[in-house]
């Protein structure tokens, strides 16, 4: 009953409730099952038997066949439409991008941000600061003692 090319579902464990395909048995208690990850999202992995639960579809596929060579017979045999199942979108291909080059820093000079902000600064700010500094100290609650040694 337990054979490569046996639909099953899986009735334990996280996959419980998705369909796979068992690709070989393993001995007696243990089979190897894929979905493909792809159409079911069950990956291939050893399986206990007592976890299965067997369809009456069997696929014609060797013992160990790729996840490639059981989706193109799902295609064939229309497994799709028997358990109605989506088909999987194909992967687009990736572009390679050339990678950019990232200016190499000066030593010695501020960054581009720091030197904007300073002069980005109103000029009212430094004509403020500029003032403050000027005014003479007003007398403040110091001892005697140190007035006399400044003057």
């Amino acid at each position: 009953m337990f054979s490569a090319g046996r639909l099953c579902v899986k009735t334990a464990g996280r996959e419980a409730g998705k369909h796979c395909v068992i690709v070989k048995k393993i001995d007696e208690k243990f089979v190897m099952v894929t979905g493909p990850r792809e159409v079911t999202n069950v990956r291939r992995r050893k399986c206990n038997i007592h976890h299965l639960e067997p369809l009456m579809i069997k696929i014609d596929i060797k013992p160990d066949a790729s996840d490639e060579e059981i989706i193109k017979v799902y295609e064939k045999e229309k497994i799709y439409e028997k358990l109605g199942i989506e088909k999987p979108k194909p992967k687009p291909k990736k572009e390679e991008k050339p990678k950019e080059t990232k200016p190499e820093k000066k030593k010695g000079k501020e960054p581009a941000k720091k030197a904007k902000e300073k002069e980005a600064k109103p000029e009212k700010e430094n004509a403020e600061k500029k003032t403050e500094a000027k005014k003479p100290e007003e007398k403040s609650a110091k001892p005697k003692t140190q007035e006399k040694k400044k003057k």
